[in-house]
């Protein structure tokens, strides 16, 4: 009986171990009020969708990494441009940074874990 308890616990430290988010999946506000969702896609990868807004339900572009640091691309839909990015997580702080034209032109923004 204690055997099987035992497998039971076991296994369930396993599930739960493999369905630990990465820190960057989450909703985040950004400093306008805007909400944004980074979510798991496949592949390693965690793209952002906007869920508040003018812009609600289009995606921001995605992210791989792992732990706290992340890197892809961010699309700016004010401007419409993407920027190749990266992302830090740092608590509840987001931090987003990207730039275009082989780094002339350079945005950055934090944001907040909601």
């Amino acid at each position: 009986m204690l055997g099987k308890f035992a497998l039971a616990l076991g296994a369930g430290i396993v599930l739960a171990s493999a369905a630990q988010a990465e820190p960057i999946e989450a909703t985040w506000k950004r400093p306008n009020g805007t909400l944004i969702r980074y979510a798991g896609a496949g592949g390693g990868k965690f793209c952002g969708t906007v869920l508040t807004g003018e812009y609600k339900g289009q995606s921001i572009g995605c992210m791989t990494g792992k732990g706290n640091d992340y890197k892809g691309e961010v699309k700016k839909l004010d401007e419409g441009k993407t920027y190749k990015g990266k992302a830090t997580v740092d608590g509840n702080s987001l931090s987003l940074a990207g730039c275009v034209f082989g780094g002339f032109i350079c945005k950055a923004e934090t944001l907040t874990r909601q």
